[in-house]
C-alpha cells in the first residue's frame, strides 16, 4: 500500500472531520499543525484534505475501503477535467 494512503487511512481514523479540519487551518496559519508534520505545507494540507474527506464519508457509514475507492474516483474525475 502506498505511503501516502498509509497515511490518510490513519489519519481518517484517528481525528474527526473538525479535528482534520482545525488541523488544515492551523497549517495555513502558523505553518505547523498537531496532526501530521515532515512534509512540505502543500503535502500536508493535500493529505489532511483527502483525509477529511475520507473521514466525512465514513461518519454517513461508509466502510474506509469504499471511502478511499471514492476519494480515488474523485480524484481521476477532477484530473480528467483537466486534460
Amino acid at each position: 500500500m502506498n505511503t501516502e494512503i498509509r497515511e490518510i487511512k490513519a489519519l481518517a481514523k484517528k481525528f474527526t472531520p473538525e479535528q482534520i479540519e482545525g488541523c488544515i487551518t492551523q497549517q495555513i496559519k502558523t505553518g505547523q499543525n498537531v496532526c501530521l508534520r515532515d512534509k512540505s505545507a502543500e503535502k500536508i494540507i493535500n493529505e489532511l484534505a483527502k483525509a477529511e474527506y475520507v473521514k466525512r464519508l465514513m461518519k454517513k457509514g461508509m466502510t474506509i475501503a469504499d471511502a478511499l475507492r471514492e476519494l480515488a474516483s474523485r480524484m481521476r474525475q477532477m484530473q480528467k477535467g483537466f486534460r
